[in-house]
């Protein structure tokens, strides 16, 4: 007959044996499970469920970090996910110090007795919490987040197999959440992108499709935006007397919240356009209306002008824009008459004046992103090229004077980016 310590052995190593094939079966149906899925949220749900199952635990968590450049993790949780055994789930989480420790340490904790642990004496435990397990999620050794299990059931206490079998489980998942997680991050970006294209396509929408045709006059404008969509802005429209007005802003800053603003201010404009007020009276108001509606580190420069085919006058207001350049028989006027730019000081009194064009005189109207263009060597376009490429042709037609000088801001860019949007327009008496 066996000896009794053979028939001990060998139901130790039948036990040993039968929860090696346990383990085997827990981590196949954990992988076959996440490997399913694609969503965090299910993917986390399913190894807390597994590992509870497997370490025969009441309540698991798995705590997320964002993390940042080098071994940096940020000690704000960036997802949780909650699991109970015993029904539902109490609000247990790991605390700052359990995470701050992992981050140090980066391998499984186990406390038997949270109450006796010496090493987190300070700690401010819940009550339900007497034992816990942690393991960390690592991916190339970087500390990517935590999973922990509280309270063996029965009243036991978390073993040396329980450890490993968990730390198994947090190596064979960290990798799947990881993908899971940056999957989602995908979907959200191409849903932000694809918002964005669609807010361009408006903002693009909302600058003029063609230019005006105004009798004894051409004119022609363009906007290039430095990003997808920019806060410059230019604009036409026929006013009630049968005169036509014609503007330029530069909304301070770029992208979508500068696009955002432009459009409220176009629509401001318009709108005080349709009223037939004096050009300073337009910037009065559109100034009041910005100064109450927009943050005070924004602000628009604007040239607001009002041209009359009958009279030929130009009557304009310049509020804190690039100077715009008459080009008439005896040199060429600065037109900067007007006041501070928009959305800063609420009550500040503008002033306009006008000018007269003769035939062949030529206005230039645009951003300070013409002359702020830059080269490889960071030398400006700046206005001296603005005037000798506007002055060399003037004979020419105002879509064709106006083509010359944006080509001659992109060849001098060469291949530099464009760091701020680009916005002119051309107005001549034929």
């Amino acid at each position: 007959m066996p000896h009794q310590d053979d028939l001990a052995a060998l139901r130790r190593e039948n036990d040993r044996l039968r929860r090696a094939v346990q383990e085997l079966s827990t981590l196949n149906d954990l992988s076959r499970a996440i490997g399913a899925s694609l969503r965090s949220d299910e993917v986390m749900q399913t190894i807390i469920n597994r590992s509870l199952k497997a370490v025969n635990a009441e309540q698991g968590v798995v705590t997320l970090f964002d993390r940042r450049d080098g071994d940096r993790v940020d000690a704000n949780t960036l997802v949780r996910a909650n699991e109970s055994s015993i029904g539902a789930p109490r609000s247990f989480h790991a605390t700052q110090a359990i995470l701050g420790w992992m981050q140090l340490n980066k391998r499984p904790l186990a406390i038997a007795d949270t109450a006796a642990d010496q090493r987190f004496s300070g700690v401010a435990w819940d009550e339900n919490i007497r034992s816990l397990l942690c393991v960390p999620l690592l991916i190339k050794s970087q500390l990517t987040g935590v999973l922990a299990v509280y309270n063996k059931k029965n009243g036991r206490q978390f073993d040396a197999d329980d450890e490993r079998l968990l730390a198994i489980i947090a190596t064979q998942s960290a990798q799947i959440v990881d993908n899971a997680r940056l999957y989602e991050e995908e979907k959200a970006l191409s849903a932000m992108r694809e918002q964005v294209r669609l807010t361009a396509q408006i903002h693009a929408h909302l600058l003029p499709r063609a230019n005006p045709s105004i009798e004894g006059y051409e004119v022609a404008g363009h906007s290039v935006a430095a990003q997808d969509m920019g806060g410059d802005y230019f604009d036409y429209n026929a006013l009630p007397n049968g005169a036509w007005s014609i503007s330029v802003g530069d909304v301070s800053g770029k992208g979508l919240p500068a696009s955002l603003l432009m459009a409220n201010v176009q629509g401001v404009i318009r709108l005080l356009s349709s009223l037939n007020v004096p050009p300073a009276e337009v910037m009065s108001r559109a100034n009041a209306l910005l100064c109450r509606s927009t943050p005070q580190e924004k602000f628009v420069t604007f040239f607001y002008s009002t041209l009359d085919p009958s009279s030929h006058a130009l009557t304009f207001c310049n509020a804190g824009h690039t100077p715009t350049f008459h080009f008439h028989r005896d040199g060429i006027a600065r037109l900067v008459t007007g006041g501070a730019v928009l959305g800063m000081l609420e009550t500040f009194a503008y002033r306009q004046d006008s000018v007269t064009l003769d035939r062949g005189d030529v206005v230039v109207i645009y951003s300070d992103g013409v002359t702020d263009a830059m080269d490889a060597d960071e030398r400006e376009f700046g206005e001296q090229r603005l005037l000798d490429v506007v002055d060399g042709r003037r004979d020419e037609s105002a879509s064709s004077i106006l083509d010359t000088l944006l080509e001659a801001v992109r060849h001098h860019q060469h291949q530099q980016p464009q760091y701020d949007d680009i916005t002119a327009v051309v107005l001549k008496r034929t």
